[in-house]
């Protein structure tokens, strides 16, 4: 089997491991300027005055651009943007890392070097830091969800219930960090402007230059060469790209900004804190009566992002009584934006420690009292499920771990000195689907091409793509490339949301179907061999032939609720002495809908797994309190996981098709992976320690 469900290697491995795949910062810049920001090192003021002749004085230099000192851009409320505030527009400073001025010079070491002889007076105002400090200023905002939802009555439900548990709840800022920094190259050929941009969708990036830059879409080309990781921070437009553009067009040379690792921090996004309230109320025999999950994240002072912390808990659980609210804090900080598994990825983790604390009041296993809350249909629109194997993960993974020799009491567990804990939890995230289109061209010599705007972000995408169209056709994938991520070809969604496969995979699925249909035609036979397709190109003296078709959600599809789904069983292991945890085993199963490529996608469990680690144990960005600014500046200060972090993974899948949410059957898979696991490891640690944490990053001193 080569085409669908078969483990295929990913086409673009070769390249990368032999240093030959182009990024961004490799491609050519021939006659043109590499730029560097300026930026505030203070949270909130406003620029007093501005020393730009030493640097403009300096070898190399071409330009460089102060505040107003480039064109006016105009407000642009559009969710293609990272953020609708443009930095150098304005005298004002919003946060600590934001642009004030533009250097512009032959290479990159002179534009470096020019952009530290600017002196900038700032005059500090009072900055508004730590969402802690200020949860009283909380507002609510209309967003792209429903930002509030109540189902039942929740407090008729706690006061008659059994068994109560409510505890806050805190993650951490966190940050991409993309092995690729971001960066753009913009070149205008007259009146035509072409970028390359490391970005998750060449689509978004095109329609808001067009519109900020006030040029026809068509005269706008949108080109991504390999991108180095995205996880959410490359999913839309931000300043490096724009003003790349628009400084190009001034100067009238190609220009290329490459933010250095310590600007990324606070470029193109973070995953805001979050503070979550979590009440769960129960009968005695462990059935929820009622879940009440208010979720608050830090936001900009100018822009609107909202961290749905609740989003899960209107859908995980059957409970007849469900209220959520979302709201932001403002605070001199960045612009947050979208972070592999938003919303349910920091959201999960107060509603399945929240469900451990309640299975330690009520004397029930953990696993047992989710499976007795297993929701049928969706407990808050009380939609069908278009299609749900949790129940599978559930029985699969706790017989690959070895649940049931689980002890109940904390600290019960030892292997010689370390205490072991055991802990689960499950995974839920929402399924998106954009439309898409797709070109599939057949050669004479028998080779085939797939044509779309999507990306391959090193999730796989150009090989599941061959082999979805290699099924179509009945030809092996090796004899089908793939060309993606220009704004020339058809168009499709971004490559976030965990959506690539259903929307781009749908769309190249029908353009070969419709290539084979036409190819049956021309030769009058429906039963067309493979190796018969360039006979019937000669006979009819056409040297190629393609077809090109669409996907989208039908209406009919809103019918049903549609998530993927997960079940996440950890060993820790802790020192008494030493309180360190140690991940020492994860076993996780999956319900995604099918599987086009089984290694591909075992491959993003085990990058979300072992993000999960890192939100676990590790990774976050502190706030200094003094001048606003994240702490981390790159690899050296921000942790992630190594490798002796991450023990070996036993993750799976369940067996499932699900026609409604794609004609493949196939869901998301990027990133439920990250989805549970930081539950499961924090649940793991009060098993071995009795010390109930709440808040991620899990320290050491919490447990002393």
């Amino acid at each position: 089997m080569t085409g669908i469900g078969a483990p295929r290697p990913r086409v673009d491995g070769p390249a990368k491991v032999r240093g030959a795949a182009p990024f961004l910062a490799d491609l050519p810049n021939d006659g043109g300027l590499e730029g560097r920001f300026v930026v505030s090192g203070v949270a909130a003021g406003r620029v007093e005055a501005i020393e730009l002749d030493v640097a403009r004085g300096l070898p190399g230099v071409v330009a460089v651009f102060g505040p107003g000192e480039l064109p006016a851009l105009p407000t642009l409320a559009n969710w293609t943007l990272g953020q609708e505030r443009h930095p150098l527009q304005q005298l004002d400073v919003a946060h600590a890392g934001q642009p004030v001025a533009l250097v512009l010079a032959e290479t990159a070491v002179e534009a470096e070097r020019a952009a530290a002889a600017v002196l900038v007076r700032i005059a500090a105002a009072p900055a508004r830091l730590g969402l802690a400090a200020h949860l009283d200023l909380a507002e609510e905002i209309d967003d792209w969800a429903p930002t509030r939802t109540v189902t039942g009555d929740v407090d008729t439900a706690l006061a008659g219930a059994a068994v109560v548990v409510r505890g806050r709840y805190r993650t951490a800022n966190r940050h991409y960090a993309a092995m690729e920094p971001a960066g753009a190259l913009a070149r205008w050929t007259g009146e035509d402007l072409e970028l390359w941009t490391s970005t998750q969708w060449v689509g978004g990036v095109r329609e808001a230059l067009s519109k900020l830059l006030e040029v026809p879409l068509e005269r706008v080309r949108v080109r991504a060469a390999h991108v180095g990781g995205g996880f959410g921070a490359k999913g839309s437009c931000w300043p490096h790209e724009i003003f790349a553009a628009l400084a190009a067009r001034v100067v009238g040379r190609p220009v290329r900004i490459v933010l250095p690792r310590e600007q990324s921090f606070a470029a193109h996004g973070y995953q805001p804190e979050t503070d979550q309230d979590v009440t769960l109320a129960a009968d005695r025999d462990g059935r929820l009566t009622a879940i009440r999950h208010h979720s608050v994240s830090a936001a900009a002072m100018h822009d609107d992002y909202v961290e749905h912390g609740s989003l899960g808990s209107r859908s995980m659980y059957a409970c007849p009584s469900i209220e959520t609210l979302d709201r932001i804090v403002r605070l001199h900080l960045p612009q947050p934006t979208f972070m592999r598994a938003p919303h349910e990825g920091p959201g999960m983790v107060a509603l399945e420690i929240a469900m451990d604390e309640l299975a330690e009041r009520l004397g029930l296993d953990p696993l047992e009292l989710r499976i007795r809350n297993y929701a049928e249909r969706d407990p808050t629109s009380g939609k069908p499920f278009s299609s749900k194997a949790l129940r599978q993960c559930y029985e699969i993974g706790a017989e690959r771990f070895g649940w049931a020799r689980r002890s109940a009491a904390p600290r019960s567990m030892r292997d010689g000195d370390e205490l072991v804990g055991l802990g689960m939890a499950s995974a839920l995230m929402a399924t998106f689907r954009f439309g898409s289109s797709a070109r599939v061209t057949l050669e004479r010599s028998g080779l085939v091409r797939v044509e779309t705007a999507s990306h391959d972000i090193g999730t796989g995408v150009a090989t599941i793509l061959s082999q979805i169209a290699a099924d179509a056709l009945g030809i092996d994938p090796d004899r089908v490339s793939v060309r993606l991520a220009d704004t020339a070809l058809p168009e499709a969604g971004g490559t976030f949301g965990s959506a690539t496969t259903i929307g781009v995979g749908s769309a190249v699925q029908a353009a070969a179907v419709k290539l084979r249909q036409r190819l049956e035609e021309l030769a009058g036979e429906p039963d067309l061999r493979p190796h018969e397709y360039g006979e019937v190109l000669a006979l009819r003296q056409l040297e190629t032939l393609a077809e090109t078709a669409s996907w989208a959600p039908r209406k009919e599809d809103a019918a049903s609720a549609m998530n993927a789904y997960g079940a996440v069983f950890a060993e820790v292991r802790v020192d008494p002495d030493l309180p360190v945890p140690r991940v020492s085993r994860v076993v996780g199963v999956y319900s995604a809908g099918r599987i086009v490529n089984p290694r591909t996608a075992r491959s993003q469990l085990i990058g979300g797994v072992t993000w999960g680690i890192g939100q676990a144990l590790l990774e976050a960005s502190p706030v200094d309190p003094v001048t606003g600014r994240f702490v981390p500046a790159g690899f050296g200060s921000y942790r992630v996981p190594s490798n002796a972090d991450v023990p070996a993974l036993d993750l799976s899948f369940a067996e499932e098709h699900d026609p409604i949410a794609s004609p493949l059957g196939a869901r998301g898979v990027g990133e439920i992976g990250t989805i549970g696991i930081g539950a499961a490891i924090a649940n793991a640690v009060y098993h071995a320690t009795g010390v109930r944490v709440r808040e991620l990053p899990i320290r050491v001193e919490q447990l002393l």
